[in-house]
């Protein structure tokens, strides 16, 4: 907390954070209000609301109240850390990057940074450079269950497949009831073309956040692949995901020009699979009633 903190604030500071781990949103909100009308320019409540609002999704309103947190302080180290996350979040690419450099050059000790510019590495295949940020986010700490899990994921997607095991190990010893890290040792099971371990993360992972429907959209998923109809028509299209973009375009044209029935009859018996998979997924999760 910055110097200019009473010690009468320090006890809403303390209930608000409480709050806040307790999902109690409104409330927070009030307690850091309260602050403020004390003491109007204390940028440590503004960039705690900023935090409030980037929690409950109000991206807008989030960075409206850092920039009012920077105007007092430049380089508060909160309000920075919560406008990177909003620009992550909202896949602002431009402006996460311009965002999490600064932030870093301020806090370079943030773990949560490097992690973050790792995601968007991969994203692009560079898995190499995504590497190299993860090793400096396990640096500062090693212990982390989310960065052991992604560098499982990432490790796999470059065909390194006993370090990607390796860690995983690491990340089910540290956090084996993370449901974001069991998201990532799901994808790195299924880049590996372990579906059964896929499917055991992911109903793990839907287990602890059964609400998130990212979660249990990845389960679907994972019970897809475990399918052998689908997974003998997806085995190709897995392929050719591993190539570059000029190579696929390249491909399909030769295949287009020469074998176009051959390619026709393919991409209906695909959709055909796909659909009947994901039927016996949807009553294997949700029953014969009609899924959220």
């Amino acid at each position: 907390m910055s110097e200019r903190e009473t010690l009468d604030a320090r006890p809403l500071f303390a209930r608000a954070q409480r709050l806040i781990e307790w999902n109690r949103y409104k409330e927070a909100l009030q307690e850091l209000e309260q602050i403020l009308r004390s003491d109007p320019e204390n940028p440590d409540a503004m960039a705690m609301i900023a935090n409030v609002h980037l929690l409950r999704q109000h991206y807008k309103k989030a960075l409206q109240w850092t920039e009012m947190a920077l105007r007092i302080d430049p380089d508060h180290l909160i309000a920075w850390y919560v406008r990177v996350l909003v620009f992550y979040q909202t896949e602002k690419v431009k402006e996460f990057y311009k965002a999490v450099d600064y932030a870093l050059r301020i806090d370079p000790e943030e773990p949560q940074y490097y992690f973050l510019k790792a995601n968007y590495e991969n994203r692009k295949k560079r898995f190499k450079e995504a590497i190299a940020l993860l090793e400096e986010a396990l640096r500062l700490r090693p212990e982390e269950p989310l960065y052991l899990a992604a560098m499982s994921y990432t490790t796999a997607y470059a065909g390194r497949f006993a370090e990607s095991e390796e860690y995983e190990r690491h990340a089910l010893r540290y956090g084996a009831e993370e449901p974001d890290a069991l998201l990532y040792l799901s994808w790195a099971a299924r880049a590996r073309g372990d579906h059964k371990k896929q499917e055991e993360f992911a109903r793990s992972a839907v287990r602890l956040n059964p609400e998130d429907k990212q979660t249990r959209n990845e389960y679907l998923e994972a019970l897809q692949y475990s399918n052998l109809l689908y997974r003998v028509f997806l085995w190709p299209i897995m392929k050719l995901r591993k190539l570059k973009s000029w190579q696929v375009l390249v491909i399909w044209l030769i295949g287009w020009m020469f074998i176009r029935g051959i390619l026709i009859l393919f991409l209906i018996f695909y959709f055909i699979a796909y659909w009947i998979s994901r039927w016996i997924v949807h009553v294997r999760v949700f029953g014969w009633r009609r899924g959220s």
